[in-house]
């Protein structure tokens, strides 16, 4: 019996040794966290960590029962950093037990299966954001949290689902930063995850931090929709490349998704917020209705659309020109002079092999070469060769007998 080569463990602190085991160290940072929530002396500060800081208590009648509100301070950077090793947990988990299982059947290259491994973590988390803001925009409109905001409107604060929502995406567009080295993602694709994660991060930490989370939830729920589609597209593309009638409604919506936002946006920063009650400047009081930064948060918005539109017309000139040089018919040109005629079994079996068949007009064979040159033409311009890139040579041999 031979002995099972074992494979050799990486050195400890290597990058090698950190990328393999960042989930367990992770978890292990987190389970100490978690552990001195049991002790009175650590108690209070890992509460920081886990639990939404800020809890104000607002009375509207004395019938009604008491809101629960929430405003923002720098001990939620706190709360972002565990929900942020929450978030590299669970990314290990989807990619080690669904994933890698899914990619392992599937046998994709390495650029598939990056682009795989993305599409499949994006997934996961653009469906959970989009279940969770429908539910809360359905909750918080029927709650006793408008009517505390139409009592009170200079009280700018966040109901609990709210603020935890912003929190949890802070974290986990925040938590891909490192991801891109522990995932081992390639060079050609870092700028491209780059772009977009800094974009989101700017985008909900500016909605969470100037109060705008009412506008910013509206604004990623149906963004969050078209993404979840594009993405599952995707990974039905990579099981089955005939399945690409998701990409088509995919750039439908993605089109709508953007007038909708530039729409929403205008009228609220151009006709809503002038028209409030609470306008001016206050850090304490985290007022920042000022026209400068209405103008400031419109321009940016409007400038991320147009950016994202700019990139959507790219690819999709691309992809036209791709498919329009793969579908465009290969005409050959046949000259009767320069062509060799070589005996061939199967075209002696169709044109026949007798030197008697052959008429011994002249004139009369140049006319023939015309029209089977002519006839050559035309069939490679038939729509049977926009299906197959290579010349059809056994239907122009049967051309050929005829």
């Amino acid at each position: 019996m031979g002995f099972r080569k074992k494979n050799k463990s990486p050195p400890v602190l290597s990058h090698e040794f950190m990328i393999q085991n960042h989930a367990d160290m992770v978890s292990c940072l987190a389970m100490i966290i978690l552990l001195c929530l049991m002790f009175e002396v650590t108690s209070k500060f890992a509460a920081m960590f886990v639990t939404v800081q800020y809890n104000v208590t607002q009375v509207l009648d004395e019938e009604t029962e008491p809101v629960n509100l929430y405003q923002y301070g720098p001990k939620d950077v706190a709360t972002v950093f565990f929900y942020l090793l929450i978030s590299v947990i669970l990314h290990a988990l989807i990619q080690e037990y669904i994933l890698d299982k899914m990619s392992k059947r599937l046998h994709l290259s390495k650029t598939k299966h990056s682009k795989f491994n993305e599409s499949g973590q994006l997934a996961a988390f653009y469906l959970i954001s989009f279940i969770w803001g429908c539910s809360i925009l359905t909750e918080v409109r029927g709650s006793g949290v408008s009517e505390a905001r139409r009592i009170r409107p200079t009280d700018l604060m966040h109901a609990f689902q709210v603020k935890f929502f912003y929190i949890c995406q802070m974290a986990y567009w925040l938590h891909a930063l490192p991801e891109l080295y522990f995932g081992k993602v390639r060079k050609e694709d870092i700028p491209r995850q780059l772009y977009y994660i800094c974009l989101y991060v700017v985008h909900i930490t500016g909605a969470y931090v100037l109060n705008l989370n009412r506008l910013g939830l509206v604004l990623l729920v149906p963004h969050y929709l078209v993404e979840l589609l594009f993405h599952a597209s995707r990974l039905f593309y990579f099981s089955d490349e005939n399945k690409q009638k998701g990409f088509t409604l995919w750039a439908l919506l993605f089109v709508i998704a953007r007038l909708l936002t530039l729409t929403l946006s205008v009228l609220t920063f151009s006709f809503g917020l002038p028209r409030t009650e609470n306008q001016g400047f206050s850090l304490a009081e985290g007022n920042f209705n000022v026209l400068t930064i209405r103008m400031t948060c419109l321009a940016a918005i409007c400038l991320t659309q147009a950016w994202m539109m700019w990139k959507f017309i790219n690819f999709q000139l691309k992809k036209w020109r791709e498919h329009s040089q793969n579908q465009a018919p290969k005409k050959k040109t046949v000259s009767p002079k320069s062509k060799t005629h070589k005996r061939d079994p199967t075209r002696g079996e169709c044109s026949g092999t007798s030197a008697s068949a052959q008429s011994p007009n002249r004139t009369g064979d140049k006319k023939k070469k015309k029209s089977l040159s002519h006839s050559l033409i035309l069939f490679n311009s038939s729509p049977s060769s926009y299906e197959d890139k290579s010349p059809p040579e056994s239907s122009v041999l049967c051309v050929i007998s005829i």
